[in-house]
C-alpha cells in the first residue's frame, strides 16, 4: 500500500479515514440521532422481519422511529406496514416519508413506483444512488433511532451503505441452517472492515412452539446461535420462532400489532448504546 497523501479524492483505498469523509451528510430537515443496520450473509432468513418489529418496540418506547428501505429489488417494509399509498414531494428538492398507523416513519422503492408489483431493473450504482437518496433527498425530521433494512450478502449496495451513511451499529440475522456460522462471519468481517459494531445476532425461525403443550421443536435442529455469536465475539443473542401469525399480520399489512418479547433485549443493548 502506498503512503497516505490524506488527498481522499485520488485515493481509492477504504481506510478509515476515508470512509469517515465519504459519508452522506444530513439534510437541513433531517435530525437523525442513530442508525442501525439490520444485516444478513444471505437472502430469505428474515431480516425484513427483524427491522419492523425493532422499529415497532422502539416506538412502543416512545421513541421517534424510522425505516430506511435499502432492499431496493426486493423491497418488502410498506407491505408489512400496509402503506399503499405513494411518498409525497415536499418541495422541488425533497420527498416526505410515508408514516405509518402508529407514526414510524419509512421510505422505500416502492412508494415511488407507480406499480408496487414492477420489478426494478436497475444495475448497481443506480441502485447504490437511489439509497443514497433516501437519506440525502428525503425529510426525516426528528428521527431517535432509524432502522436501515439492508439488502442481504456483501456486495456493492450494502457496501454502499456502510460508507454513505453513519451506521452506529448493525444487528445481524440469520437462520439455524448449518452454514450459519460461514454466513454470519461474512456479515460480521465486512462490519469490522468498516468499522462498525455488531450489537447482536438473532435467529430467526429457530424453533416451532406446539400450541398445545408449549414445547419447543427444534425444526432445524439444535440452535448454533450461542456457540456462534461466542465465536465472533458477539453479546446479545434473540431467537424468534416459527410463528404462522408472524406471516398472517406481515401479509395483513399489521405488522405493529406483534406480540412478544424477543428482540427486547436486543433492542435494550441498542438504546444503550
Amino acid at each position: 500500500m502506498s503512503e497516505c497523501t490524506h488527498d481522499c479524492s485520488s485515493c481509492s483505498q477504504d481506510c478509515a479515514q476515508r470512509t469517515a469523509i465519504a459519508k452522506e451528510k444530513q439534510n437541513e430537515l433531517s435530525r437523525i440521532k442513530k442508525v442501525i443496520g439490520i444485516v444478513s450473509g444471505k437472502g430469505g432468513v428474515g431480516k425484513s422481519l427483524v427491522t419492523s418489529m425493532l422499529s415497532v418496540l422502539a416506538n412502543r418506547k416512545g421513541l421517534k422511529t424510522a425505516i430506511l428501505d435499502a432492499d431496493i429489488t426486493g423491497p418488502s417494509i410498506p407491505k408489512m406496514f400496509g402503506v399503499k399509498d405513494k411518498a409525497n414531494a415536499l418541495n422541488d428538492k425533497y420527498l416526505l416519508p410515508k408514516i405509518t398507523k402508529n407514526g414510524i416513519k419509512i421510505m422505500s422503492i416502492n412508494l415511488l413506483l407507480e406499480n408496487e408489483n414492477d420489478p426494478v431493473v436497475w444495475r448497481g450504482p443506480v441502485i447504490a444512488g437511489a439509497v443514497k437518496q433516501f437519506w440525502t433527498d428525503v425529510a426525516w425530521e426528528d428521527v431517535d433511532y432509524m432502522f436501515v433494512d439492508m439488502p442481504p450478502g456483501t456486495g456493492d449496495v450494502p457496501l454502499t451503505v456502510f460508507q454513505s451513511l453513519p451506521i452506529d451499529g448493525i444487528v445481524v440475522v440469520a437462520s439455524p441452517q448449518e452454514l450459519v456460522s460461514m454466513i454470519v462471519g461474512k456479515a460480521v468481517k465486512m462490519a469490522s472492515m468498516m468499522n462498525v459494531p455488531v450489537i447482536g445476532l438473532v435467529e430467526n425461525m429457530s424453533y416451532l412452539e406446539c400450541p398445545d403443550c408449549k414445547k419447543k421443536i427444534n425444526v432445524f435442529g439444535e440452535s448454533k446461535i450461542e456457540q456462534t455469536a461466542k465465536e465472533y465475539g458477539i453479546e446479545k443473542v434473540a431467537r424468534i420462532p416459527i410463528n404462522p401469525e408472524f406471516a398472517k399480520l406481515s401479509d395483513d399489512g399489521a405488522i405493529e400489532d406483534f406480540d412478544g418479547d424477543y428482540l427486547d433485549a436486543v433492542l435494550e443493548e441498542i438504546i444503550k448504546n
